[in-house]
């Protein structure tokens, strides 16, 4: 039992290591594309989000919450590999066919893949967390609003003092979840070219026709970058939860 083991160790370590080994610089490179495009798009998709999420849980007329709905319709009901095909494609490519974008300052940028993934991932994500942020603010317990009211505090200031407060932390959880989810999803990004893990992976599979090794590598460290945001996730709920655990002792 022990020699097949030994024997397939001695394989992995001549032939297959090396592919990693040899390799790391572009490896930490793909670690590098993917945090940034993932951590970018979602503070923009935050910083959308949050107006979206207010009004979404805002008693204003329908017409007003017509827009920021059809929004998260939209992005929550299409999948994100569409969203990008879309806006890279549709958009991204045509958009140099307009007269003068070619020689403005800004083709450099639009000439290449990353901003309409990350305009894609910022939509995707904006869409959910505004979800995340409705559901947070309308389970706002009453009693706590009520006695806001009672204390002569305006709208803003319960929005600010109360609200909003207690909304992140509720939310906490499932931002948590939604921020591994764009972190997974973005390994899209490899098919627009994009050299994050997964197009790092995808390159040295084409390189040396071995997929085990380049896609196992990918895995460990999207579950490294994982294990991370978990444990940021947790770190920060004990922290905000930390009053509640004192009164309950």
């Amino acid at each position: 039992m022990a020699e097949p083991v030994l024997g397939l160790w001695s394989e992995f370590v001549e032939n297959q290591w090396p592919i990693v080994a040899d390799h790391v610089p572009e490896l930490l490179g793909g670690v590098w594309t993917t945090v940034w495009l993932v951590g970018l798009s979602l503070l923009l998709g935050l910083i959308i989000a949050l107006p979206l999420g207010m009004i979404l849980a805002s008693r204003l007329p329908i017409w007003v919450r017509a827009l920021p709905m059809a929004f998260s319709y939209v992005f929550r009901g299409t999948p994100m590999l569409v969203q990008l095909y879309l806006i890279y494609y549709a958009l991204g490519q045509q958009i140099g066919d307009i007269e003068g974008i070619r020689s403005s300052s800004l083709w450099p940028i639009l000439r290449q893949a990353w901003p309409w993934a990350l305009l894609s991932f910022t939509l995707n994500t904006a869409a959910y967390t505004s979800e995340i942020v409705r559901g947070a603010i309308e389970t706002t317990p009453k009693g706590e609003v009520e006695a806001a009211i009672a204390m002569g505090m305006s709208k803003g200031l319960i929005a600010r003092r109360i609200v909003l407060p207690n909304a992140a932390r509720r939310a906490l959880p499932a931002y948590g979840n939604e921020v591994i989810f764009l972190l997974h999803g973005s390994a899209i990004a490899a098919v627009v070219t994009i050299m994050d893990i997964t197009g790092v992976a995808r390159n040295l599979y084409a390189i040396y026709y071995e997929p085990f090794v380049p896609f196992i590598t990918a895995g460990i460290l999207y579950l490294i970058i994982t294990s991370v945001i978990v444990f940021t996730f947790q770190m920060l709920e004990h922290r905000l939860g930390r009053h509640l655990a004192t009164r309950r002792t």
